[in-house]
């Protein structure tokens, strides 16, 4: 019994630990995101700082990375930037993939 609850505390550990992970890594796209965002509009120094910012913040309304989406492309629509859903789909894919790699290596 004791070899069993200590498994099952170490997979409740392991688990803990994967979804802080995957919140560092979402949160490191939502910023790198952020900031390609920024720059679309316009934005530089500490107000694409505050801009990235927002969009970490903005992940927080639901699960999965739709929350962030819809708020990024809604302000591109709002400044008539030619950005087309798809191309925000990619840069998040992309700037995932960057958070990843850059987890990893750190």
């Amino acid at each position: 019994m004791n070899n069993f609850e200590e498994r099952e505390k170490g997979e409740e550990l392991k688990h803990v630990l994967s979804q802080e992970q995957e919140f560092k890594i979402a949160s490191r796209r939502n910023k790198l995101l952020g900031l390609w965002v920024a720059e679309l509009l316009g934005l530089a120094g500490d107000e694409a700082d505050k801009y990235a910012l927002s969009v970490v913040i903005a992940d927080v309304q639901e699960k999965g990375s739709e929350d962030v989406f819809r708020k990024v492309f809604a302000d591109l629509q709002n400044a008539k930037s030619e950005v087309s859903e798809h191309m925000v789909r990619r840069e998040m894919a992309n700037y995932l993939d960057i958070a990843r790699a850059e987890f990893a290596n750190s």
